[in-house]
């Protein structure tokens, strides 16, 4: 495995001290090399979409503004919605423009199973900071789709481990959203539930619900010490809402489609007391991300959101292949150069398996208080493991 040492602490640093002859962001001249992200940048769950973006774009503006490249990189957005149905034209998109080298995403494991076969068939690499669904990598069945963060076997063991140590926790419900994330997250949190011996029932409660009503009931009337809802953070708010109306008092866990401050926008002081996994730090927590806050804070007028710091990294290890290829850069010799490699990023080592799985698994752990989100570390540390 080689060793890609990255340029992005040290772009943070270029970027204020201006950029070379060819105007700062306009970048280093000769061949534009297009980096495109596909993910949701309209509609129920743009928040999500828009902080893997900002993360992006602000690696290339950088990238650009460094005087290190002998070539210039430009964005291409591909809007998904985050739903299956506008994933094909979202990744066509994409494809059909000769100068896209590389794609951050698809954001959403839904569309990332339409969209990375098309993506093989292009050669395009697709490297997703946030797809979790396992089975995304199984077999290596997508030939160039590389996952850039821990998968939901990783996150649903979190879960179970977590409510295994809380004292008092024997039963569990899990509700899923039916889209391919919650269904794959709450399968695999079923499963480590059962084999930590807590008692677990499920239920499946549509992301388009009007009326979370009966399902708060139903969890309510069931009596278990904690719920983990698998879904997104669009439905979770109104489901919230009623949970707080039935009366349900048990831990609450939602995963990273949640781990956003939307939810607390929708949901009001019913989002009090949840926790929230995800396979993200918390950037403006961490020492070796404090100077991406800043910047990232300074940038867009708001701190780093969930996935924007791994976004922003993942933008920058494609940078650093495309360097390395010298003029050789094709969407073929990206992948095969971006599969092998290990990439010392801020918030994590990135490094792929043969399937292009990622090798690393660290969960994490934010819970709502006073209306914040707020960061409480590594879940193996909280749970002493």
């Amino acid at each position: 495995m080689r060793l890609a040492i990255p340029v992005a602490a040290g772009a943070l640093v270029l970027t204020a001290c201006g950029g070379d002859d060819d105007g700062g962001d306009s970048g280093g001249g000769g061949t534009t090399y297009k980096i495109a992200f596909q993910g949701p940048l309209s509609g129920t769950n743009v928040a999500l979409g828009e902080n893997m973006e900002n993360g992006i774009q602000l690696a290339i503006n950088e990238a650009n503004g460094s005087g290190d490249y002998d070539f210039t990189v430009e964005y291409v957005a591909a809007d998904d919605q985050g739903v299956e149905t506008q994933a094909t034209a979202a990744a066509q998109s994409a494809i059909d423009d000769q100068d896209v080298m590389a794609v951050v995403g698809p954001a959403f494991s839904g569309p990332a199973n339409v969209s990375a076969p098309l993506y093989a068939q292009a050669m395009l690499p697709a490297v997703s900071s946030s797809a979790t669904d396992p089975t995304l990598t199984e077999d290596g069945k997508f030939a160039t789709f590389l996952r850039a963060v821990p998968n939901d076997n990783a996150q649903g063991l979190a879960m179970a481990d977590f409510l295994a140590a809380q004292d008092g926790v024997e039963s569990v419900m899990i509700v899923d959203d039916v889209t391919p994330y919650g269904e794959g997250l709450a399968e695999v949190a079923e499963s480590e539930m059962t084999a930590a011996g807590l008692s677990v029932e499920r239920q499946s409660v549509p992301a388009d619900t009007v009326d979370y009503s009966g399902a708060a009931r139903t969890v309510t009337e069931a009596g278990v010490d904690a719920l983990i809802y698998a879904g997104y953070y669009e439905a979770l708010g109104p489901f919230a809402i009623r949970l707080q109306e039935a009366g349900y008092e048990g831990i609450r866990i939602s995963g990273d489609g949640s781990n956003d401050d939307e939810f607390i926008n929708l949901a009001g002081d019913a989002a009090e007391g949840w926790h929230l996994t995800c396979p993200c730090t918390d950037a403006t927590e961490n020492e070796g991300t404090a100077a991406f806050a800043e910047t990232y804070e300074a940038e867009f007028g708001l701190a780093p959101g969930t996935y924007s710091a791994e976004s922003y990294d993942v933008t920058n290890m494609i940078i650093e292949a495309m360097a390395e290829l010298g003029g050789d850069v094709s969407r073929e010799a990206l992948y095969q150069q971006l599969a092998g490699t290990e990439y010392e990023g801020l918030t994590k080592t990135f490094a792929f398996d043969e399937n292009g799985e990622f090798t690393n698994t660290a969960i994490f752990m934010y819970q709502v208080e006073d209306g914040v989100r707020g960061y409480l570390g590594g879940v193996d540390e909280l749970v002493g493991g």
